[in-house]
């Protein structure tokens, strides 16, 4: 076993991406050292993690761990939480207290959304960073202290630092090793292992059989934005456990439970979104390229059966699938037309082939849809991911008309 997969099982961490992977590289690289590390990812990927990993992994791990939420600490206490405080330093100190920086000397000290600390705050974080020293609120007192200090944030430091919210040393003290959290959309492999995981845990916990995807909800699965990462998947895995009597879960069934996103939400992994309706043009061409795409590897195989039929032998795999097409490279292979189609109201010219638009596209990929579906309208918007609404209005706009 690979030492990352020994992480891996020893924290819980699921799923085979490389970028997860490489994360995790990083962090087993760095651990042994004291170099201070920024985590970075969006909310709900799980940064959490990589500063145990660094403490466990560290010549510290026998030493505190201490996790701090910055951003859970009103902004009147927090200089108190951290450094610590003397007697009477303010309304309620009735005796001192040690911060967390003096508790955890000689470990680790993990300060979660550090974006969130307050100016003042910033300068004296700067200052334990660059020399160890700190002075408890309402002291003169200079203390030492030894911490190792991981940092995370899920904001764009840089534009913080732009607009005065955040010191730009303090940043580049931070980051001296910088690592980043993939999203959950930047690892779709691993969307239905954590879903398996978040299920399988709910079962076990509450006696019951584990929910399982059918082949549409674990493309559905895979495929949707995931605003809230691993947080919003695991929500979404114990409400289906929870709520639903059927153990095998359907695309329709999934669709109840994902929240439908905004229009211009960008795509995950390269496919259209199953978000309930496909309202943009882009969504529209992406099925059409992928259509095109699939067509072409027909081609490709109907060519090599004939060139087998001709040679009496299997041919060698093209290098250059341009060769077997025809001179016009949008050319598609059309399936059969039914008796009752709809049609382009095609004419035929001498005129050179002109490039295909955006809206030609998508006029042939709804017209290719209601061939397939003998033109029953229904079938063919559910096949678009749309609803008829929307079918209707882009057939009136796009002129298709029926035969």
């Amino acid at each position: 076993m690979t030492e990352i997969a020994t992480v891996k099982q020893r924290f819980g961490i699921i799923g085979t991406s490389e970028l997860l992977d490489r994360a995790l590289e990083v962090a087993l690289r760095v651990a042994p050292t004291d170099l201070t590390v920024l985590v970075t990812g969006e909310s709900g990927v799980g940064k959490e993690f990589f500063p145990q990993v660094i403490h466990a992994y560290s010549a510290r791990k026998h030493n505190k761990y201490i996790a701090v939420n910055c951003a859970a600490i009103p902004e009147g206490t927090i200089d108190s939480e951290l450094f610590g405080h003397e007697k009477g330093a303010f309304t309620g100190a009735t005796e001192a207290r040690k911060g967390y920086f003096e508790e955890a000397d000689g470990g680790t000290i993990f300060l979660d959304e550090v974006a969130e600390l307050p100016h003042p705050t910033q300068a004296r974080l700067l200052r334990v960073l660059q020399t160890g020293e700190f002075i408890r609120v309402g002291s003169s007192k200079v203390q030492k202290t030894n911490v190792r200090v991981v940092a995370a944030t899920n904001m764009n430091l840089q534009e913080a630092i732009a607009q005065g919210r955040f010191r730009e040393d303090l940043f580049y003290r931070l980051s001296t090793v910088p690592i980043t959290v993939p999203s959950l959309r930047e690892r779709p492999e691993d969307i239905p292992l954590l879903f398996r995981k978040f299920a399988a845990d709910v079962a076990v916990q509450y006696r019951m059989p584990a929910v399982t995807l059918d082949e549409g909800a674990r493309q559905m699965l895979m495929h949707y934005y995931w605003r809230g990462n691993i947080r919003q998947l695991k929500n979404v895995a114990e409400q289906i456990s929870a709520i639903e009597p059927s153990r095998v879960i359907t695309s329709e069934v999934l669709a109840r439970y994902l929240p439908r996103q905004e229009a211009g939400t960008p795509v995950a992994a390269g496919a259209p979104r199953f978000d309930g309706e496909m309202s943009t043009e882009r969504e529209l061409l992406y099925k059409v390229l992928f259509d095109m795409r699939a067509d072409i590897n027909d081609l490709k195989r109907m060519m090599g059966e004939l060139m087998q039929q001709v040679s009496g032998r299997a041919p060698e795999p093209p290098h250059d699938i341009k060769a077997l097409l025809p001179t016009t490279a949008q050319s598609t292979v059309e399936p059969p037309r039914p008796a009752a189609e709809y049609a382009e109201s095609e004419e035929v010219t001498d005129e050179a082939p002109r490039e295909k638009t955006k809206a030609d596209m998508q006029r042939e990929q709804i017209i290719r849809a209601l061939r397939r579906n003998n033109g029953r309208r229904r079938e063919a918007a559910a096949e678009l991911f749309m609803s008829e609404r929307t079918l209707y209005r882009k057939i009136k706009e796009l002129g298709i008309t029926e035969n």
